[in-house]
């Protein structure tokens, strides 16, 4: 009908609105090439799954042999091809061999994920050098050399994409983890700066940080604890299925961050409000929700210099705690029809509330279409 159609203008104006996320084509007819980072257990085993099922080429890199050569064969039995890189993410050297082979066997890589990560559940008082030095080598500076290794391959090429697995510790640190959390802090200084470097070149590699809540992984079984009983997350606890999708998603959307359970959305904007808050709070709380109540084994080895034999699998000994959906990632996923229906509502009610009721929108919308087709 003449004059209903918005103007040029207006489309410009509301296409930004109504439009769903581009999804970032990385393939023209080939299956992805993706590196995935502590790909033998946890979250990066879960994501090599996920990878796998949309038929991806996946480079699987971590120090465990056991982990590694049966994601590999669950990557094949989903219908994904799989590369296996035993690697450990401290050393630069091996992560830029790691991903020359890649490039060798399976192709460009299109995604790379970075994911690999330790820590030491342990006051830092009683921490040494050692220690906190190891943990900073492979949870910062293996992203530092995984994001490296990527970009010198996607650069030239001129589209790839980087997904950072963060976490609420990120924006928020805990008692117990210093080290951790000071790598975590360290990851999102460094990936803003890059992205930044890439936005002035006029690239179209994107770089982006997914925020993890607790997850029910096996870390908990093998990270080096000072604590008097087991570890755990910090409840809510999640499956790591919920974070690889996430991870998968991230990797083919535009977002500077993906934030995953509700408990990361409040656990970053309340300490952006209140930091002192959760500083009172985490020292009463924060030492007890990260144990059981059950002893911890001081003789059980751990994994900080080396990996421990066996396959670990994604899933940890909280399963029947985890949490199988987030909806903050649904919200995430969906958000630009959510605020379209909101815009809609609101003008709904605008036009109600300025009518009086249904029949007298209606009879104004009748009149107004009979009068511009006159």
């Amino acid at each position: 009908m003449p004059g209903l159609a918005p103007s040029p203008h207006q489309a410009c104006r509301l296409r930004p609105v109504f439009a769903r996320v581009p999804r970032i084509p990385h393939t023209m007819g080939r299956p992805e090439v993706v590196v995935v980072t502590g790909a033998s257990a946890g979250v990066g085993r879960a994501a090599a799954r996920a990878f796998a099922r949309e038929g991806a080429s996946i480079g699987l890199i971590a120090r465990g042999s056991d982990g590694l050569d049966a994601a590999k064969r669950e990557v094949e039995a989903f219908g994904g091809r799989a590369l296996v890189l035993p690697c450990d993410v401290a050393d630069s050297h091996s992560v830029f061999q790691a991903a020359a082979r890649v490039e060798a066997e399976l192709g460009p890589i299109d995604i790379w994920v970075n994911n690999a990560m330790a820590s030491v559940f342990s006051p830092f008082s009683e921490m040494t050098p050692e220690e906190f030095r190891r943990v900073t080598e492979v949870t910062y500076l293996g992203y530092v050399y995984g994001t490296m290794a990527a970009l010198n391959r996607m650069r030239p090429r001129d589209r790839g994409v980087i997904v950072q697995v963060g976490s609420a510790l990120t924006h928020r640190s805990i008692p117990l983890q210093s080290a951790y959390c000071g790598a975590k802090h360290a990851i999102v200084g460094f990936t803003d700066s890059i992205r930044s470097e890439l936005m002035h070149d006029g690239s179209n590699v994107h770089i982006t940080v997914v925020q993890m809540p607790a997850l029910n992984t096996p870390q908990f079984n093998w990270v080096r604890s000072r604590l008097p009983r087991k570890p755990q997350p910090v409840p809510p606890i999640y499956q790591p299925e919920v974070a690889a999708d996430a991870i998968v998603w991230a990797a083919h959307h535009r977002r500077r961050e993906v934030w995953v359970g509700s408990s990361t959305v409040v656990v970053m904007v309340g300490n952006k409000f209140f930091p002192g808050m959760g500083d009172r709070y985490l020292a009463h709380n924060g030492y007890e929700s990260q144990q059981t109540n059950q002893p911890a084994d001081p003789n059980r080895p751990d994994n900080l210099y080396s990996p421990l034999p066996g396959d670990f699998g994604a899933h940890g000994d909280f399963d029947h705690r985890a949490r199988e959906r987030s909806y903050t990632l649904w919200l995430t996923k969906h958000r630009n029809w959510i605020t379209a229906a909101g815009f809609a509502l609101g003008a709904l009610s605008a036009m109600l509330g300025r009518t009086g009721n249904r029949r007298t929108l209606l009879r104004d919308a009748a009149a107004y279409i009979t009068r511009r087709a006159a």
